[in-house]
């Protein structure tokens, strides 16, 4: 067991999560450890309590308590990528320079670990090196279920830049969507205040975020200020519609929980939309029957960002998923019906 030790942040570790920074420096401490050593409020920067998501400033000083020699379980086995697994990831490149790498992340691949979750891009960033010592760091997330463009940085420099133009909301975002009815105005914005309410079992497992109205977001403990974009481009008589959504924040399940809220959920969405429900035209269940999917018909089709280190503007564009293609298909839609921008009259 090791002493109280304080360490100070140096500049190549500024705005990294502390969990990741702890992780580097202890390999041996587990992330479970990390979030106990949070919540008793051992883990401190500049004597305040942290998150495991504190993000770290150069010259901090962090407080870590004694640490034991390792975690008194195994150590992890080394995950293994199969050569399946290496090419499915590979292929899932559409944008590569030395210092970034964009994905089309296929729908139900998770981010990152968690609960059950073997599986995860974060786990098969390894097969994404090509070349460089380094595997290629995450600097956003997208929902397991989301499919679309996903940014992650070849070097930490990259990862600097990147993660504070997302974190300033120095980037555009565009997804797309097949949702029960038809929202109008055709063109408008949503604002709430989003509010997680809690769900069930032992690990929380049904969460959600509730919509909220504006004027009640300063009384509600935990509420948070969302704001959504969107633009109705084709629809089916009243029953659906191929809606475009620009997030204006990022909020988590933002846009799921602000299409649930006028009405109008996005098509296979259980969660906010109701499993059981078929849509019959007025927008009010997310299974629209028929051949179309139950999957979730959401999908992150673009992103403009600043290179961070040529800083110049990089456009990515994600080919439409295997679900999704087929409901537009069966819907008479091809992707190039669609404006690139259909907010560019509104910046």
């Amino acid at each position: 067991m090791s002493g109280v030790q304080k360490i100070t942040v140096g500049t190549e570790d500024t705005d990294q999560r502390i969990d990741r920074w702890l992780r580097r420096l202890f390999p041996h401490v587990s992330q479970g450890r990390i979030e106990k050593m949070c919540r008793k409020g051992e883990l401190r920067v500049d004597g305040a309590r942290a998150k495991a998501s504190t993000r770290l400033e150069a010259g901090q000083v962090v407080r870590v308590p004694p640490l034991p020699e390792a975690d008194h379980k195994p150590a992890p086995r080394e995950y293994r990528i199969s050569d399946a697994d290496a090419k499915m990831i590979r292929d899932c490149v559409i944008y590569r320079d030395d210092d970034v790498i964009v994905l089309n992340k296929p729908a139900g691949l998770a981010v990152q670990g968690g609960s059950g979750t073997t599986k995860h891009v974060d786990g098969l960033s390894d097969a994404l090196r090509f070349g460089l010592e380094e595997k290629p760091r995450l600097v956003h997330r997208l929902d397991k279920d989301t499919s679309g463009v996903l940014v992650l940085a070849r070097n930490r420099p990259a990862a600097q830049g990147l993660t504070a133009a997302f974190r300033h909301r120095n980037t555009r975002k565009i997804y797309w969507a097949l949702v029960a009815g038809v929202p109008t105005p055709y063109l408008g914005e949503i604002k709430t205040g989003l509010v997680k309410a809690a769900g069930h079992g032992k690990g929380g497992e049904g969460e959600k975020m509730i919509a909220i109205h504006s004027r009640e977001i300063d009384e509600t403990p935990g509420a948070k200020r969302a704001h959504t974009l969107y633009a109705t481009l084709y629809r089916v008589a009243s029953r659906a519609a191929w809606v475009a959504m620009e997030p204006v924040t990022g909020r988590t399940h933002q846009l799921r929980a602000h299409m649930a809220a006028i009405g109008h959920p996005i098509a296979g969405d259980g969660k906010y939309g109701g499993s059981g429900q078929e849509n019959l035209g007025d927008g009010w269940g997310a299974q629209l029957g028929g051949i179309i999917s139950k999957k979730l018909h959401l999908h992150a089709r673009r992103m403009v960002f600043e290179h961070p280190v040529t800083k110049k503007p990089i456009s990515v564009v994600a080919p439409l998923p295997e679900h999704m293609k087929e409901s537009w298909d069966t819907l008479g839609w091809t992707e190039d019906l669609a404006a690139d921008d259909p907010f560019e009259e509104l910046q």
